[in-house]
């Protein structure tokens, strides 16, 4: 059963209506504060791979917290983060990230990073060209993508980095173990589409193929706005909310990524709260107090 917001041609077409114009009132480089913002510091394509797989990589947790850490592991860095990947060496620069600590990611983490992916771009040239060895053009999304580049990069760690106490395999998710990928689909986001505030340096993946990063905010209003039949997070939800932006802009269904996630941010969504969706710029169409949506996935066939 498709949710009623996105079920009818009429109901589709008021839905993206609203959401297109979310989409232009946050489709500004200085919207909000994000740690996207760090990333367009770089000119440098290269620069803006690596620093952006760091900072979507460590994008857990509050934002100035975030932030704050993605600053410093720059600092480590140097003013060439791409440069400094490319001459890493584990016992040389290793040491410099000792000291650094965000949640559960320590500095040994951090060092092991640096090193699968310069053995990354050691072997295909940059982290695109080694996403790409394992990408399919034809297929819907980049679940399996993910699913290989995960794989791979992780038989580059160094021995030891993927023991179970370790937070190197945290970088590298997976959508067969039913994790969202929440901060490789952000990644590949900044990476793939192109507008005021996402790159678009990496030209070998669609924006067609992306899957929204699902985090607290998105899972949110993607309940509110009945976007999805799931109620747990994880990859399933990820995919279900993206077939629904999917069915309002086939070409680029996470345009809308970043507004809804900022709405969220804002506290401007009404869900669970008792004035609703008084507030929220998406008043009409999100309903926040409907609380009976199926465990069980809508029968809709896609993967």
């Amino acid at each position: 059963m498709r949710s009623r917001a996105v079920a009818s041609p009429g109901g589709r077409d008021g839905l993206k209506a609203a959401l297109d114009r979310l989409y232009l009132d946050y489709n500004r480089a200085d919207a909000t504060p994000d740690p996207i913002d760090i990333v367009r510091r770089y000119p440098d394509r290269a620069d803006r791979e690596v620093v952006g797989f760091c900072a979507a990589g460590l994008a857990f947790g509050r934002v100035a917290s975030v932030l704050q850490s993605v600053e410093r592991v720059l600092a480590a860095m140097g003013p060439s983060p791409a440069g400094f990947v490319r001459r890493f060496d584990l016992q040389r620069d290793g040491r410099a990230f000792e000291p650094l600590v965000h949640r559960w990611i320590r500095g040994g983490d951090l060092a092991a990073l640096m090193l699968t992916l310069r053995r990354m771009m050691d072997e295909a040239g940059s982290i695109e060209a080694f996403f790409l060895l394992g990408h399919d053009a034809s297929r819907l999304d980049v679940e399996a993508s993910i699913e290989s580049f995960s794989t791979r990069a992780l038989a580059l760690a160094p021995a030891g980095a993927c023991r179970r106490q370790t937070g190197l395999p945290y970088f590298f998710p997976r959508p067969s173990t039913g994790s969202a990928c929440k901060r490789l689909n952000l990644f590949l986001r900044w990476m793939v589409r192109r507008d005021a505030v996402d790159f678009g340096v990496w030209s070998g993946v669609s924006p067609s193929q992306l899957i929204v990063p699902l985090d607290v905010h998105v899972i949110r209003l993607g309940r509110c706005l009945e976007l999805t039949g799931y109620r747990s997070p994880g990859w399933k939800m990820a995919s279900d909310i993206t077939a629904s932006l999917r069915l309002l802009d086939p070409a680029d269904p996470v345009r809308y990524d970043f507004a809804l996630c900022h709405v969220g941010m804002r506290d401007q969504c009404g869900f669970n709260r008792p004035f609703a969706d008084a507030r929220c710029p998406l008043r009409g169409w999100c309903r926040p107090r409907r609380r009976t949506r199926r465990a069980s996935p809508r029968p809709s066939g896609r993967r």
